[in-house]
């Protein structure tokens, strides 16, 4: 009885924000865009804290998965959406956005239910062939680090080096690198069809640029071009 109870309780959490994301329209794109970039430049308003400068400059792609759900009694699970882009050959303008979605679960003592902010940084192309695959998992398909943070850190290069990608978390005003090996990302492709109007390949939207990027991801591509500390 106390297991159905539990598993009734995270149901009740989780299948709202399930059910929500996927039946929505393009404004839940939209809106999700609009997160994403206010999200970024949140973190990054303050640059001892934020993500180093060099590692921005040396990724190929950023995701941004604003709101990613948490929870758990006994065990947890943990549910987000969000949006990505990867950066064009000239590495001066950034591709249009895809969808992608974060699920799994953990398992150990956990009690209550908290939302975060997640960035991951794709940190080279191994990285990228698996973002733009059906799905992955973070820590066995993919490699990856909890990213360093602040100006200082980045002279932490071995972590750069070794990890395809970098992952880092903000809940209740607290940003740090953190640890999602477990989780599985997938290309969300209901929510790129919702918002292109069509089903389109990630590889297209990320990688071979056949498609122009909309007037509502400006202000995410904006963000994400962040300048490091020592540009300015």
């Amino acid at each position: 009885m106390k297991r159905i109870l539990i598993a009734l309780l995270l149901m009740s959490t989780f299948a709202p924000a399930v059910a929500a994301a996927g039946g929505g329209s393009k404004n839940d794109e939209i809106k999700r865009l609009t997160r994403a970039a206010e999200v970024f430049n949140e973190i990054m308003g303050a640059p001892d804290k934020g993500i180093p400068g060099d590692l921005l400059d040396k990724s190929e792609c950023i995701a941004v998965i604003p709101g990613l759900k948490k929870g758990g009694l006994g065990f947890g699970g943990k549910y987000g959406r969000g949006v990505v882009m990867c950066r064009r050959p000239e590495r001066k303008n950034w591709s249009a956005p895809s969808f992608v979605s974060i699920e799994g679960g953990s398992f150990g003592l956990q009690i209550g239910f908290e939302q975060s902010d997640i960035v991951m940084l794709i940190m080279n192309r191994n990285g990228i062939d698996k973002l733009i695959g059906d799905k992955f998992t973070i820590g066995a398909d993919a490699s990856a680090a909890a990213g360093p943070v602040g100006r200082q850190a980045a002279a932490q290069t071995n972590i750069r080096l070794d990890a395809e990608i970098l992952t880092y978390s903000r809940a209740k005003g607290l940003f740090a690198g953190v640890s999602l090996d477990g989780a599985t990302c997938r290309q969300d492709k209901d929510n790129i069809r919702e918002f292109y109007g069509k089903d389109i390949a990630p590889r297209e939207i990320l990688l071979e640029g056949k498609v122009p990027m909309p007037e509502e991801a400006k202000p995410l591509a904006k963000a994400l071009s962040h300048e490091s500390p020592k540009k300015k």
